[in-house]
């Protein structure tokens, strides 16, 4: 293996493509830190694995080995698959940037920075419509670190596209002409003669707000999609999750709460659990993520509240393990609805109180509907506040002119085994 970096972050690349590669964090501690670390490497696509007291290849999704922390100092180890094409020194980079410095001035800062909203940018462009088209086009956008805040897409009888993205720039570059330059020849390179016009403008709140899709979800949308929080009552209506088992425990350690975690893998659950203690304002002080037989994953946490103190009230217990158990039975809802003659595809993301979402996700429903050979002649990414949280919705009305015969039951099943990475 060889080294790349040897500061807060660590990284040995394997090499032997099938062989996981060894990231290691070791920097000042905060709450939260987990959830950013996870959001960073899921946002990167790699797959991260590990067995109990030994190390071997898994097939599967995100596995953290161990995280350690004294409330301080934290220490996490992650084995991970990666690609030809991960770009490790990119990765470490950012992996960084989610870490604190290392004063107190300069978390603070950090801190500040991080509240500082980055500034969004409108990409315009006008083409000759194709098949994947706007998974194309989405795949690079990824690939520049631009991410997408909304959407609009909108088809000319002529059978052209206008494509609206609203995206931000993890680079804080969009500014410059020689990153607008970047975006577009990249664009260029994947579109071809097939581009017609392409323009990128900053862009105020107001034009963005202006560009809102419908301001409200169907009563009968929002009851199956959000209402029903228990997982028993509501299953995928083409693939089952199994239900989590989660217990707590205050009996194993003289300062922390044991949270023990058996469920069904999935891509993004190491995230999904490390978001959800980032919203409760929850410390993992030692943690470790194994994974059993083939699609099975064992978590033990060790937790303490924000106070240091263990978590004894029951319903504060209760509250915890609902949305544990919530989170990762339904990490996303997928629903087909119909409009008329239209179908509609709805994909619902939770939201952190941060006010970040899961990444990737509009990337995974673009590429479900390209393997399926399914048109996509709208779209729309749109923030809704359903009950007492907040979901990123994304709206995709079909084109059903297009391979008509694909089933509703496949169109859904594919977009949900693409963004739990499933067999498909």
């Amino acid at each position: 293996m060889g080294i790349l970096y040897d500061d807060a972050v660590l990284i040995r690349v394997s090499e032997e493509e099938e062989e996981p590669s060894v990231i290691t964090v070791n920097c000042w501690d905060k709450t939260g830190l987990g959830c950013d670390l996870c959001r960073v490497i899921l946002f990167f696509g790699l797959t991260v694995v590990r067995t109990v007291n030994s190390l071997h290849v898994c097939p599967f999704d995100h596995v953290v080995e161990d995280m350690s922390t004294d409330g301080k100092w934290c220490y996490i180890v992650f084995w991970v698959l990666g690609k030809p094409s991960t770009r490790w020194s990119l990765l470490k980079n950012r992996l960084m940037e989610a870490c604190p410095s290392c004063s107190l001035a300069s978390v603070i800062l950090s801190e500040e920075a991080d509240a500082k909203p980055s500034n969004v940018f409108l990409l315009k462009f006008f083409c000759h419509d194709r098949k994947g088209l706007l998974h194309d086009v989405t795949e690079v956008l990824c690939e520049l670190e631009l991410i997408i805040k909304k959407v609009k897409i909108s088809m000319t009888p002529d059978g052209k596209v206008m494509d609206l993205f609203f995206i931000t720039d993890t680079r804080e570059l969009l500014h410059t002409k020689k990153r607008k330059d970047d975006t577009y020849n990249h664009l260029r390179a994947v579109l071809g003669d097939s581009m017609i016009s392409c323009e990128i403008e900053m862009v105020g709140p107001e034009i963005m707000n202006s560009s809102q899709g419908p301001s409200f979800l169907s009563d009968a949308i929002t009851e199956d999609m959000f209402y029903v929080e228990t997982p028993d009552e509501h299953q995928n209506s083409t693939v089952a999750f199994k239900s989590p088992s989660i217990t707590i425990d205050n009996s194993l350690s003289p300062g922390h709460t044991l949270v023990q975690i058996v469920c069904q893998d999935h891509k993004g659950l190491l995230f999904d659990v490390m978001r959800t203690f980032k919203d409760y304002n929850i410390q993992i002080s030692y943690g470790r993520f194994t994974k059993k037989e083939k699609s099975e994953c064992e978590l033990d946490l060790f937790i303490m509240q924000a106070d240091g103190k263990k978590i004894f009230d029951p319903s504060k217990q209760k509250s915890l393990c609902s949305r544990l158990r919530v989170e990762l039975s339904r990490p996303l809802r997928v629903a087909l609805i119909n409009r008329g003659p239209d179908t509609e595809l709805l994909v619902a993301n939770p939201v952190e109180l941060s006010g970040k979402g899961r990444p990737l996700v509009f990337y995974d429903i673009t590429l479900a509907l390209k393997l399926l050979d399914k048109g996509i002649f709208l779209a729309d990414i749109g923030r809704y506040i359903i009950g007492d949280r907040e979901w990123e919705i994304y709206r995709v009305l079909l084109d059903e002119g297009d391979n008509a015969s694909v089933s509703k039951t496949t169109i859904e099943e594919t977009v949900w085994r693409m963004l739990m990475s499933w067999e498909l």
